[in-house]
């Protein structure tokens, strides 16, 4: 299986096509396949037989039902060879560094972490290298690389601003390559979790689709068409002026009442340690919020008022069929989801359509996943743009 995955060539647009196809909705039958790209039986064969070959798709058992007959003799469903190449998927944060190791249709089969104790770039990627080389030898078909960082990356190589690690143009595809002889890809890391969700997550198959993270920082994407859509000021710090309450906290990385002040960890603590003393864990702060310990239960229904505002808004202006809240913040939704709900619903129209909101609890394991997933897109499948 190994030898057989290396030989893939680059693939033409139709075969790409195709490959797309099947590995985000299979396995499919070629009639239905040939039916979603709007081809012919012929071109489909024509377009399918190289696949085949190169074992990146093969013919699988359709569950024991009967196969589709195709030209006289039956045919089985095609479904991608999701083992046949590895790929690793780095979330960098200031202080972690966060691996795992995914198949071709983006199921995490190892993990690896490792602390970050410098911002240097060079020593950033020495430590990449060396995480790499310890799951290449565990994972011989590792075919690429994706990073996720938090910050605003150029041609999907350079973080051309970072102020988690206070990198400024930093080559980091470069630096990774030099030391693992292994293409790389680097994304904002919001975008690689959009992208992942997009193709294996909560928006498969949708037209309209957002992603909204809180965490850290407040992160948003948008898919539409069924293709997020890439902005140039992708992760230039909106949410520290997307004003949600004017009379609301002012904190330091944020205007007053912004999304970034009320419903980011670091502000929630911030309140709670400027109006206590204590400097408490955001898990801390929501567990005294859900006892009705007084300032912890306040800050926790601004911040959960905030939330509902905010994914109202999107809707009422997107219009899309699911919302995703992701991010290691949403936990918030635990303690005080009916706040969240009822202010969502009182900024909607009241005749609106119920809206979709999906909530994922995403550890930075996720995150790592979404940049490998970018590895697939953009090394695999010649994804040149998603």
């Amino acid at each position: 299986m190994t030898t057989r995955a290396a030989s893939w060539q680059p693939l033409s647009p139709g075969e790409r096509s195709v490959a797309i196809e099947v590995l985000v909705h299979g396995p499919l039958s070629r009639t239905d396949l040939a039916r979603r790209l709007d081809l012919s039986a012929g071109s489909l064969t024509r377009l399918t037989k190289p696949l085949i070959e190169s074992g990146l798709l093969v013919e699988v058992p359709d569950g024991g039902g009967p196969a589709e007959v195709r030209q006289g003799r039956p045919s089985q469903p095609l479904d991608v060879v999701a083992e046949s190449r590895t790929f690793l998927g780095f979330k960098v944060t200031e202080d972690m560094a966060y691996g795992v190791v995914t198949t071709l249709r983006s199921e995490i089969v190892a993990r690896l972490d490792r602390p970050l104790t410098t911002h240097d770039p060079a020593q950033v990627a020495d430590l990449l290298a060396e995480m790499t080389g310890e799951l290449t030898a565990r994972f011989p078909t590792l075919t690429g690389i994706g990073i996720g960082v938090g910050g605003l990356v150029q041609d999907r190589a350079v973080v051309g601003e970072s102020a988690f690690l206070q990198w400024s143009d930093v080559p980091l595809a470069e630096l990774v390559e030099e030391r693992t002889g292994l293409p790389v890809v680097v994304e904002n890391d919001v975008a690689a979790l959009v992208e992942a969700e997009t193709w294996f997550g909560a928006g498969r198959g949708l037209d309209r689709f957002v992603v909204l993270t809180i965490g850290a920082g407040i992160g948003y994407g948008l898919v539409l068409g069924g293709k997020r859509v890439p902005y140039a000021e992708e992760d230039r710090g909106f949410g520290r002026h997307w004003i949600l309450n004017p009379n609301g906290p002012i904190t330091p990385a944020g205007e007053r009442g912004s999304a970034v002040s009320l419903l980011t960890i670091p502000s929630i603590r911030y309140q709670i340690r400027a109006a206590t003393g204590l400097d408490l864990t955001y898990e801390e702060i929501l567990a005294r919020a859900a006892a009705g310990e007084p300032m912890p239960a306040r800050v926790i229904d601004e911040a959960a008022r905030a939330l509902g505002t905010l994914v109202a808004q999107i809707a009422n202006f997107v219009l899309p069929q699911k919302i995703l809240l992701a991010g290691e913040g949403v936990g918030l939704i635990d303690v005080a989801g009916k706040t969240v709900d009822d202010t969502l619903r009182a900024h909607r129209h009241p005749l609106a359509a119920p809206l979709d909101v999906e909530t994922k609890v995403s550890d930075f394991h996720d995150w790592a996943r979404g940049a490998a997933v970018l590895a697939i897109q953009v090394l695999v499948l010649g994804v040149a743009e998603v």
